[in-house]
């Protein structure tokens, strides 16, 4: 029998298909099957779509009339393309404010112990995120307009209605306030990713520091910071790209007026007022392309000091 070499037994596909493992398999392709068909239909396939607009003038009715690169040649020809990008500065701003502030919240409202209310803090702070944006852009559109909550408050604090500035007709001033509003509606999530990421540190670490004599800051510097390095970087990364394609907000309260346009809206503006498809076509898959490189960087550098 030493010389006798055993054979395996060839499985039969009914005996493959009755296995476990093949069940998991065809169990999850079913589950994934709908999901990667929407992805396909409503992101995959309208970008290609885009990219093919690109390539061509067309006003979205009549015949399309291939042009080659002639829509990204005139982008980056001229300076009124990207002269909005300086507006995104604002928000850039605002959104590391933002993060700041969800950090500080977050850290205070960590032990429901030593707290009160804590819940209701979250939920409070957290609400706004969970309105709709138009309703934000309406809520604070009377907020600013002269006369309105923001001048009715100031005035009741002494100052003069005739002194108070036109916030939302103000050069510089508007993209300030359009940055407020937008570091109050995403405050709330950031704040809830920190939290959920503090509160999933090791509860031994803390104890050991409490016991060693260190104070509240240097936990923070030192024991939740390093340990929520990983949603920090998540949190810039949609910082930036948040930044850089800001629409709700200038769109429904200023509607790019007064030095208030973002790259999207004018985007919105060439697509369906100057009926360009194409110019907008490509100004969608430039500002695609930059998101991505600058998601990259950030990825690798966040990488690298990890």
């Amino acid at each position: 029998m030493d010389n006798v070499a055993v054979k395996k037994k060839k499985r039969s596909f009914s005996d493959v298909m009755s296995l476990r493992k093949t069940k998991q398999y065809i169990t999850a392709f079913w589950f994934l099957l709908i999901p990667l068909i929407l992805l396909i239909l409503f992101t995959y396939l309208p970008l290609v779509d885009m990219v093919r607009y690109s390539l061509y003038k067309w006003d979205g009715f009549g015949k399309m009339k291939f042009i080659g690169v002639d829509n990204y040649v005139e982008m980056f020809t001229k300076p009124e393309y990207f002269r909005m990008f300086k507006t995104s500065l604002y928000y850039l701003i605002g959104s590391f404010i933002q993060i700041g502030l969800a950090l500080v919240f977050a850290a205070l409202l960590m032990d429901s112990k030593k707290t009160k209310f804590t819940n209701f803090f979250k939920g409070a702070i957290f609400f706004p995120y969970l309105v709709n944006g138009v309703a934000v852009g309406l809520i604070f559109l009377y907020f600013y307009q002269p006369g309105g909550t923001l001048d009715t408050l100031l005035t009741s604090l002494g100052f003069s209605q005739e002194t108070l500035p036109l916030w939302m007709k103000t050069v510089g001033l508007n993209n300030v306030c359009l940055a407020i509003v937008s570091l109050w509606r995403y405050l709330g999530q950031n704040m809830v990713m920190f939290a959920g990421s503090m509160q999933s540190i090791d509860s031994d670490l803390y104890e050991a520091a409490a016991l060693d004599g260190a104070n509240q800051a240097q936990i923070f510097r030192y024991i939740i910071l390093p340990n929520i390095k990983t949603v920090i970087s998540i949190n810039m990364i949609l910082a930036v790209k948040g930044a850089i394609s800001v629409f709700e907000i200038p769109f429904i309260m200023t509607d790019g007026a007064n030095g208030t346009a973002t790259f999207v809206t004018k985007t919105l503006e060439v697509a369906f007022t100057s009926r360009k498809i194409g110019m907008a076509s490509a100004m969608g898959v430039v500002l695609l392309v930059l998101i991505m490189i600058i998601t990259f960087i950030q990825k690798r550098f966040f990488e690298k000091e990890g």
